[in-house]
């Protein structure tokens, strides 16, 4: 076995004969001569002259290997106590009648088509049936509100929407239909075509809308056959929060995608075709493309998807019920998860009821996993910890402890080393390269491999502006940390204004604008803070327009309910505190960083370009540090 230094140093010195010989592992229509093109820098497009079909990567080939039997999604609903099983070969059958829904409603190659569907298996056969046709998937996270939605559907410009009557929450229905109906009447490039998967404990049906009904549709349908798409056509787009707060719709290719989430399915987490590998997210969310989708059925292996959480539904136990019921070989999560399960279960007495033999490693990602929780959960579960980071953008992991490499020693605070193909490096504000222990900006040099961000659709210059612009020949991260005497990366976090609540990437700034705009409210500014469970959450500080008569805990409560309506749950959002002024820079720019350093208790340095000394001391006072 080679080495992952002599592995990594390949592929940054021979990327396209190191990706070449990945891409042996997917089955091409038109296999690819060359990996990189890198004839248009800092644009770089992967397996330029191939083509393939990605879903027909994910299940026909499988089936055609005679690994048809072999079960290759299994739904895991603690919200309805139901499990449903199935095997490649029925996935197939599934995925190729919803494929020829789509056809039969006019989507072809291209089109593109919304998904905003919670945690049920239609989501996934939604996916991989825009992948057959070639029309390009954009899931939306369920939990989002219809302005949010309406954004989305104005920005994809897609030809269909493909949601279900609500999701389950612990104590709570959520209902989609509504959301839906008034982000088509918000959208200017609202489709006509919606497709509703019904669910029985959810009020509100296709029917009452006037829209098409997924499982009549389905009973009708004729199978589409998988198309030939070019490897650098499209595969999907995914919104993520951009500082501006208009997200940013990250486009993903075909080929590149498929090739990086195969090798990393082995050489990243170690797992086999045989083994069952669970992701505990959302298909809203890049993991959940990447890893309850994409990777584990481009591998082979069987993936599970759950509905529910990791406690209340029904205890602290859930996760190794799941674990132990369905074999699962590893587990990949957010920290979230496990800190929320420590704090309801702090000795794991609900451990000792499931059988764990087959559990071998669990892989925490989204955001900082703390030395606490690292220390907690291997001294509970006594199998690696394996910490790793990645981004939205670039669709797989940047750092990371190879377990089908060359495992590493594990290090809490560390995602350990660079993944091959990704050359990171840390620099200055002048983009001149940091030694050892050093703190400053986390880039990666260019070309980033493949599987990362071929794009923003359709805005290129906000593409070269937000990641190639600040550093040329790097791609900018917005992490800050710094790389060790032995090769270990620290990420610390991040250098821009988008906050990470639980896993998920919040603008704080789209948070500012829906505060600002309450009655009573002169401005405001929100700061992503320390959370023990959460990692952070927003805060928010506002001064009261003059002589606006609102006691602070009303205030509070209909600015609670603005961002849920607007945001949505997700966001968290409950902390409000009026203050007096907002400490500025003489340039107006509110010194948001020292005000998340104060509410943090940390040490802080006063700006020298500080307008008014006195506001930040009165918030000191007013804090209690």
């Amino acid at each position: 076995m080679a080495t992952y230094a002599e592995v990594f140093a390949r592929s940054i010195d021979d990327p396209d004969g190191f990706w070449l010989d990945a891409a042996a592992g997917i089955d091409w229509i038109s296999p690819p001569t060359k990996a990189l093109d890198d004839s248009q820098p800092p644009i770089y497009r992967w397996f330029p002259d191939a083509t393939l079909n990605t879903s027909a990567n994910a299940l026909d080939r499988h089936v055609s290997a005679g690994r048809g039997d072999r079960d290759a999604l299994v739904w895991d609903s603690a919200m309805v106590g139901e499990k449903r099983t199935y095997t490649y070969a029925e996935l197939l059958a599934e995925v190729s009648r919803f494929a020829g829904v789509l056809a039969a409603q006019g989507v072809v190659k291209g089109d593109r088509v919304i998904v905003y569907m919670p945690m049920i298996p239609e989501a996934a056969i939604a996916m991989l049936a825009c992948a057959r046709i070639g029309a390009v998937h954009s899931v939306v996270f369920g939990g989002f509100a219809a302005p949010e939605l309406a954004t989305r559907i104005d920005d994809a410009e897609p030809v269909a929407i493909v949601t279900a009557s609500g999701g389950l929450e612990p104590g709570r229905t959520v209902e989609y239909l509504p959301m839906v109906r008034d982000a088509l009447a918000i959208a200017v490039s609202a489709p006509e075509t919606v497709i509703v998967k019904d669910r029985p404990q959810v009020a509100g049906s296709a029917g009452d809308y006037g829209w098409l009904d997924w499982d009549q549709q389905m009973a009708t349908a004729r199978p589409a056959d998988a198309v030939e798409v070019a490897a650098t056509d499209p595969l999907y787009i995914l919104y993520t929060s951009g500082t501006t707060g208009k997200p940013k719709g990250v486009v993903r290719d075909n080929g590149g995608h498929a090739v990086a989430l195969h090798w990393s399915m082995r050489n990243v987490y170690g797992v086999s075709p045989d083994d069952v590998w669970w992701t505990a997210s959302d298909v809203g969310w890049v993991v959940g493309h990447s890893y309850i989708v994409y990777g584990p059925l481009l591998l082979g292996a069987t993936t599970v998807m759950y509905e529910g959480k990791p406690v209340g539904t029904p205890d602290a136990g859930a996760f190794w019920r799941v674990i132990s019921e369905h074999g699962a070989s590893a587990l990949f999560t957010a920290p979230t998860a496990i800190r929320a399960i420590r704090k309801a279960d702090p000795e794991a007495a609900e451990l000792a009821q499931y059988d764990m033999s087959r559990f071998k490693t669990l892989f925490a990602a989204g955001e900082r996993l703390d030395p606490d929780t690292f220390e907690w959960a291997s001294e509970k579960l006594g199998v690696p910890v394996v910490d790793h980071w990645w981004q939205t953008e670039t669709g797989w992991a940047i750092v990371a402890n190879l377990r089908g490499l060359e495992p590493m020693p594990l290090k809490p605070g560390t995602a350990t080393v660079p993944v091959p193909g990704y050359d990171v490096q840390v620099v200055d504000a002048d983009g001149r390269r940091l030694g050892p222990n050093a703190e400053g900006n986390i880039v990666v040099k260019l070309p980033m491999p493949p599987g990362t961000l071929a794009g923003l659709w359709g805005d290129e210059e906000r593409f070269r502006s937000s990641y190639l612009k600040a550093f040329p020949g790097y791609y900018l991260t917005g992490d800050s940390g710094y790389i060790d005497e032995n090769g270990y990366v620290y990420v610390l976090g991040r250098s821009d204004d988008v906050i990470n609540v639980a896993g998920h990437r919040l603008s704080t700034g789209s948070i500012e604008a829906v505060v600002a705009a309450h009655p009573a409210v002169a401005e405001c500014a929100v700061v992503g803070i320390h959370d023990d469970l959460k990692g952070q959450r927003p805060s928010g500080y506002v001064v009261l327009k003059a002589g606006a008569d609102i006691d602070e805990d009303r205030l509070r409560a209909e600015l609670v309910q603005m961002v849920r309506d607007e945001i949505g749950a997700v966001a968290t959002f409950r902390d409000v505190t009026v203050v007096q002024a907002l400490p500025k820079t003489r340039s107006g720019k509110i010194l948001r960083k020292t005000m998340r350093q104060i509410v943090d208790g940390e040490e802080y340095a006063v700006p020298s370009t500080i307008e008014d000394l006195s506001v930040l001391e009165a918030l000191v006072d007013q804090l209690g540090h």
